[in-house]
């Protein structure tokens, strides 16, 4: 087997078991906190849930293009691993907490040391063959994507199989036996020595020199709208499943299943649709995708049924997984030599600031718009990007082909 294969393969895993042990505690968070932590009133157990969740984001868009300049100096199999010893030694923390504060501080650690998930991608990107590097972050993508949908399912389940400590030593056993395999069969052909000759601009010299790149401008804006999009109406998405549900017999399951059977069709459509790219290139998926994602949100506005709501999202998930590949894809084309890591590290941090803007906002508009007028101004935020992507890249690489170059 190829060696971009091996590391495929097992950085799949990595990624797969990365995502689910970030997402597993959202089904019993609050009972954690309840019974283990001796929190007592609700309101109380609320704020410090959303507190808890929300610190792993927070310091994790702070420090992530910090780890992304250092894993351009000293290699991103070394930051890879780095992240997910140190992740795996903090999950396992998390199993000894005794007060809410132990367990946020140690979320806010996680998000310090995190990097994984951008490391992954970087080194994938440098060692795929160019012709496959559509399928490859289709592929990359479906693990990320695979493991935050089967996170809070897992989680649930071993909540009420084998207690809530035990999970956290068992996912962070998990993730350090990914990161031993990463040790052991992953490769990269990084030359340190070249590197150090490069010149190593800060953290702010790096973010303006590659903002100042029209296309990764709109591809950072792309992968914000995105988790603005996806994030901003999810809290209040149990509630519109309700008012359309119009009973509580089989609510929990119903608001469940919206919510994530648009990462079922994101994670059958990235392979497929990151192959597409390979063919035609992933600056036609991507305006492509665009397009059909902020139409597709026009529905949920309109739906009236939880059936109509289901279906709606699948086809929203099936434009999404053309979206992250071809971002993934186009960072790489675009990004100057010496600089790959450090732009999907800021990539991931436009992702994590998405994840905190996101809530937030539509928290705040709801009460103005409701969750309808969170669809639409959506797909109007994704249409203004699709056309944002056409001036820088879609235009640009039309004229080149219409001149042969």
């Amino acid at each position: 087997m190829e060696q971009w294969k091996r590391n495929l393969i097992v950085l799949w895993f990595g990624q797969f078991l990365v995502m689910a042990g970030m997402t597993m505690i959202i089904p019993f968070l609050p009972l954690y906190l309840q019974f283990d932590l001796g929190l007592s009133d609700q309101h109380e157990i609320g704020i410090w849930a959303g507190i808890i969740f929300a610190g792993n984001f927070v310091t994790s868009f702070i420090f992530q293009p910090i780890w992304g300049k250092l894993a351009d100096r000293y290699g991103r199999k070394m930051m890879l691993l780095r992240s997910g010893f140190g992740m795996s030694i903090v999950m396992i923390l998390m199993g000894f907490a005794t007060n809410p504060w132990h367990l946020l501080l140690l979320r806010m650690l996680n998000g310090t040391i995190s990097g994984f998930a951008p490391a992954s991608v970087a080194l994938i990107a440098a060692t795929t063959p160019k012709k496959n590097m559509g399928f490859a972050m289709g592929i990359i993508q479906s693990g990320g994507i695979a493991g935050t949908i089967l996170g809070p399912f897992i989680g649930g389940l071993l909540a009420d199989t084998i207690g809530f400590r035990p999970i956290f030593y068992l996912t962070g056993s998990f993730i350090f036996a990914a990161s031993l395999l990463a040790l052991f069969v992953v490769k990269e052909p990084f030359d340190r020595s070249k590197a150090a000759e490069r010149e190593q601009a800060s953290v702010l010299q790096g973010f303006r020199q590659l903002i100042g790149i029209p296309q990764l401008a709109a591809l950072l804006g792309v992968t914000f709208l995105i988790q603005f999009a996806m994030m901003s109406p999810m809290a209040l998405i149990p509630l519109y499943v309700q008012e359309l549900h119009g009973t509580t017999a089989n609510l929990a399951f119903f608001a469940g299943f919206v919510g994530s059977v648009t990462g079922i069709s994101n994670l059958v459509a990235s392979p497929l649709l990151g192959k597409l790219s390979d063919r035609i290139g992933a600056e036609r998926v991507l305006g492509a995708a665009l397009i059909g994602a902020s139409l597709a949100f026009i529905p949920q506005a309109l739906a009236g049924t939880v059936w109509q709501l289901l279906l709606a999202r699948f086809v929203l998930g099936i434009f999404l997984g053309g979206l992250i590949p071809a971002v993934n894809a186009l960072i790489r084309k675009y990004t100057p030599d010496g600089m790959e890591s450090r732009a999907y590290s800021f990539n991931t941090s436009t992702l994590s600031l998405g994840n905190m803007v996101g809530p937030i906002t539509g928290g705040a508009l709801s009460g103005w718009i409701g969750i309808q007028g969170l669809f639409l101004l959506s797909g109007v935020m994704l249409l203004a990007n699709a056309i944002w992507v056409w001036m820088t890249l879609l235009r640009k690489r039309t004229v080149n082909l219409r001149r042969g170059t």
